[in-house]
């Protein structure tokens, strides 16, 4: 037991570790991917001397990610990037494990606040920020810290989307990678992940049946494709919105049906945002839904589904069950919001399974030694995750699998190359 992260630890309840031990150690069962790389890391130690400042959805695949950092050497602290997402028994094993930790199961909003301050306080050379929270406070109130930071790795959709703004506005004094762009991101993540994810938290939390019922997918990014498929796969009528008529077609040819959301509203049993905007689900949707309708969020942070004007509708909100609010209308109809907006997959669930992030986290870890071997060149810019990381961690989950592939010849490298072939 390390006494430093003890010391400079904030946790709810030291007792809990045994209970945080075996989730991480379940975890780390099933991340080969992350394992092959601690390795690599033991062995070459290319965070030695360095502290790195972790913000991300505290639970125990993240938890497992922030001892893989350790193993490359580092002083690693964490905080929350979600205030319902946090587990108190993982971050009770996390401290156990050398690993200083300032998080808590919904904390009040200035304790939250104060623990990602806290956690720049540290002074890091490297960070991890999940939706640009952390990113955000450093250069908006303690700029005086940035000068410290080498770099770092961002996770989300919605962490990209407000470092690319800073970007544009040549506010950004970092150079910060995207991991969620790279494809071992996105395409399984996103879409498998989230997939899954969202409706185990929602089949856990109602104990309601999805098939025959209309589910509403706000959005049909990479998330909503997976969040539609496995709706898809329940037995649900799957009812998609869209702003974007490319997302919109291909929706549509994907067996969908496509409607504005207004219309979408009158017909939806469950809905579930996934957009990264504000109020996608509003007063004017409210106003013609179903007595009953669930609704969820699968984005970042808890703006997709307008609360003041579902609350300005009621005449009482009361917990029915765990992490579901009952939103009684004045008119006598009633509404369901889950784990109260925020992200429903780890507000109300596990978040994403354990083989999923064994790729993102391969990526994180990797991009973040990228940044460090690269970042006095590297600029003050968002960068994409190179694509030998993408690859590279890749062959490593194939290899984990079992599974070969087939290699060009030399012949055929020499085709592709060419323009003047037959």
């Amino acid at each position: 037991m390390n006494s430093k992260s003890i010391e400079n630890s904030i946790v709810r309840d030291m007792k809990l570790a045994p209970e945080g031990h075996l989730k991480i150690d379940w975890v780390e069962a099933h991340m080969p991917v992350l394992n092959r790389i601690r390795a690599q890391f033991e062995a070459e130690q290319p965070f030695k001397g360095l502290k790195v400042a972790i913000s991300l959805h505290l639970e125990a695949k993240t938890a497992y990610l922030a001892k893989v950092v350790k193993a490359g050497g580092a002083e690693v602290t964490i905080a929350g990037s979600n205030p319902l997402s946090t587990q108190d028994d993982v971050c009770a094993a996390l401290v156990e494990d050398g690993v200083t930790v300032l998080a808590k199961h919904n904390p009040e909003p200035e304790e939250y606040k104060e623990m990602l301050i806290r956690l720049l306080e540290t002074k890091p050379d490297l960070i991890i920020d999940d939706g640009g929270d952390l990113v955000t406070i450093l250069h908006t109130e303690r700029p005086d810290l940035l000068v410290n930071i080498r770099g770092g790795a961002e996770e989300t959709t919605t962490g990209i989307i407000r470092l690319k703004a800073m970007e544009k506005d040549q506010m950004l004094k970092l150079p910060m990678v995207a991991v969620n762009d790279a494809y071992c991101k996105h395409l399984f993540d996103n879409r498998y992940g989230t997939g899954q994810s969202v409706f185990d938290a929602i089949n856990r939390t109602t104990n309601l049946v999805v098939a025959g019922k209309n589910v509403v997918v706000v959005g049909y990014g990479w998330c909503g494709k997976g969040v539609a498929m496995r709706a898809k796969g329940l037995g649900a009528n799957v009812i998609v919105t869209e702003v974007n008529p490319i997302r919109a077609v291909e929706a549509h040819m994907d067996g969908f049906q496509v409607m504005p959301m207004v219309e979408a509203a009158k017909l939806g049993d469950f809905f579930i945002t996934v957009t990264g905007n504000k109020s996608v689900i509003t007063g004017e949707h409210y106003d013609v839904m179903k007595d009953g309708a669930i609704l969820s969020n699968a984005g970042h942070f808890d703006v997709e589904v307008n609360k003041p004007e579902l609350l300005i509708r009621s005449s009482s909100v009361r917990t029915v069950r765990k992490n579901i609010e009952e939103y009684q209308f004045k008119d006598g109809r009633k509404m369901y919001l889950i784990a109260e907006g925020r992200l429903v997959n780890l507000g109300a669930g596990d978040g994403h399974p354990a083989e999923i992030m064994d790729m993102t986290f391969a990526l994180q870890a990797m991009s973040l030694k990228y940044v460090n071997d690269n970042y006095e060149k590297l600029g003050k810019q968002v960068l994409n995750v190179p694509y030998e990381i993408d690859e590279q961690v890749a062959r490593f989950k194939l290899e984990s699998l079992g599974i070969d592939l087939d290699s060009l010849s030399a012949e055929q490298v020499a085709y592709l190359d060419s323009w003047n072939v037959h």
